[in-house]
């Protein structure tokens, strides 16, 4: 009964994590998408506090004294945060393989970019080379975590299961 609980695990980490190097494709290219987006902004800021002759720093402080203003500064400091984060991940991100964002998964953090990616991709055949190696790794990881769960309740030690 372990051995087919294991299997099933194993199989089933293999199938979500063979999808894991698509996943972050697509996240990868909507993260660019929003840096572009979000740099656009920044820029046009920017651009504006210069014919002011005021720094961004500055032209945030001056966006203070009403309500409006004040909403408006925060959003644009949540907008300057949000592209300085966009932009290290990004980065990061291209520079890994497919395989070694498995590594990562603390890189795809833009909730907006991330609930986007999730809401339209629709899982595949792993048929490419780190599908498939994405895939073995699951396996494996599957195979052992059930292993390693079912140690307490196991009679024989045989951690890995391999008698």
């Amino acid at each position: 009964m372990i051995r087919l609980l294991r299997l099933a695990a194993a199989v089933l980490c293999a199938a979500v994590l063979s999808q894991f190097p698509a996943f972050s494709d697509q996240y990868l290219q909507r993260l660019g998408g929003q840096v572009d987006a979000l740099s656009r902004v920044a820029e046009d800021f920017d651009g504006s506090a210069r014919k002011a002759g005021l720094t961004r720093d500055q032209a945030l402080a001056e966006l203070s004294g009403s309500g409006f203003r004040d909403a408006h500064r925060a959003d644009m400091q949540r907008v300057f945060i949000r592209l300085n984060r966009a932009r290290n991940d990004l980065e990061m991100l291209r520079a890994a393989a497919p395989l070694e964002r498995l590594l990562l998964p603390h890189r795809l953090r833009d909730p907006e970019t991330l609930s986007a990616t999730w809401s339209d991709f629709r899982p595949a055949a792993p048929v490419t080379g780190s599908g498939f190696i994405a895939a073995a790794i699951g396996l494996v990881l599957g195979w052992l975590g059930i292993g390693l769960a079912a140690l307490p309740f196991r009679r024989r030690q045989d951690p890995l299961g391999w008698r």
